[in-house]
């Protein structure tokens, strides 16, 4: 039976999802929840904790309407062996769509958020004749980093679903080409919310032009190689200041570069901060040189913000990042990147913020990356049903 108004019923099993100890965990993926909910009657149910202390293999910690999409929180019983730990999750999976089935509400499809969370969705698709569909977002799988089991239950969960929706053609070629994955494919990008990031007019007080990253400080964002450049840059100009938001395993690395560099005076560590969009608005372009990003949500965020951008070509950013919207420059070429910052700094003026961010809303938006899930959707579920 059909959601309301002729909507399919989803059901999200996110591997990664917001909660109160960790709220950016998996958040591109509640976007994803958004944009399928404007055109689909969504459920997420999302794994939040392990425990040694459950008596019972499963508890529901909460069950309620989340930005308006039902979300379904457990918390399930830890085992340090991975074959149990994955049955536990089929166990617990089960349990909840059998409480789901007792409402009266029975998922038309079951969407998956990364490969191990589609093995349980094929195997309960399976079982309860649902179609399941599989977005791969994981830095992992691109990089060839999987260990053994990971690559087999990979194989076993994308050659067994409906389709795969890779979030890059870059991500697509790995799965297809390393992994050996013969199935439907439909690139789908991720989202930016063009309610929170739009262009406003600068608030600069300070005369030096402001370039913003953000990122989790870690060796793959090429951070390294942004305050290198920006060594060699400073012997020529200093008029520019590097605000860089973000935290994590390399920040105290990074700040010691920084400061033997004798950057303290122009490169700023603010560490974690959840109102990145004010920096976004009044920075005057983007830079993140990593050196391989799946997609980079970043970017698009800053674009949304009529921001240009200074990528690299490693990954997935090569297909958002065009010549009207930014540069895109080699992984961890220090000289190309110092060359496209020294240019950007002249020139950052001379790409149209209107044009930055209606492209980003066109691409990115709620209703775009909607609609796109949504014709997946209709297509596999009209398929399934012949």
């Amino acid at each position: 039976m059909k959601g309301e108004k002729g909507k399919e019923k989803v059901l999200f099993l996110p591997a990664w999802y917001p909660s109160t100890k960790n709220p950016v965990s998996g958040i591109f993926i509640k976007e994803y929840a958004k944009a399928a909910s404007l055109y689909n009657e969504v459920v997420v149910l999302y794994r939040e904790e392990l425990s040694s202390e459950l008596k019972k293999m499963l508890e529901v910690v909460s069950d309620k309407k989340e930005e308006g999409i039902r979300t379904i929180r457990i918390k399930q019983k830890i085992s340090s062996v991975p074959k149990i730990k994955f049955f536990i999750n089929l166990y617990c999976i089960w349990k909840i769509l059998k409480e789901l089935s007792r409402e009266g509400w029975n998922p038309d499809i079951i969407h998956a958020y990364v490969y191990y969370a589609g093995a349980s969705a094929v195997i309960l698709g399976k079982k309860f004749g649902i179609p399941v569909v599989i977005t791969e977002l994981a830095t992992c799988v691109a990089t060839h980093s999987l260990r053994m089991l990971d690559k087999k239950m990979l194989r076993f969960a994308m050659n067994r679903a409906k389709a795969i929706l890779p979030i890059s053609n870059d991500l697509r070629g790995a799965i297809e080409n390393y992994y050996g994955v013969k199935n439907k494919f439909k690139v789908i990008p991720c989202v930016v919310n063009t309610e929170i990031f739009y262009p406003v007019l600068k608030k600069n007080k300070n005369n030096k032009k402001r370039i913003l990253s953000v990122c989790i400080l870690a060796p793959r964002k090429g951070i390294f190689y942004l305050l290198k450049s920006l060594y060699q840059l400073k012997k020529k100009r200093q008029d520019f200041i590097l605000d860089i938001v973000g935290d994590g395993p390399s920040r105290t690395e990074l700040e010691k570069l920084s400061a033997d560099l004798g950057l303290d005076e122009i490169v700023k560590f603010h560490g974690r901060e959840p109102e990145v969009v004010s920096f976004m608005r009044n920075c005057d372009f983007f830079v993140l040189p990593s050196l391989y990003e799946n997609f980079g949500v970043v970017y698009i965020e800053a674009m949304a913000c009529g921001k240009p951008v200074i990528g690299t070509t490693g990954g997935g950013p090569k297909e958002i990042i065009t010549k009207e919207t930014g540069i895109l420059v080699p992984p961890k070429n220090i000289n190309a990147l110092t060359k496209a910052i020294d240019y950007m700094l002249d020139h950052y003026q001379d790409y149209s913020q209107e044009k930055i961010s209606q492209y980003a809303k066109d691409k990115f938006s709620y209703e775009k990356v909607g609609k796109q899930i949504d014709n997946v959707y209709r297509e596999i579920v009209s398929t399934y049903m012949k």
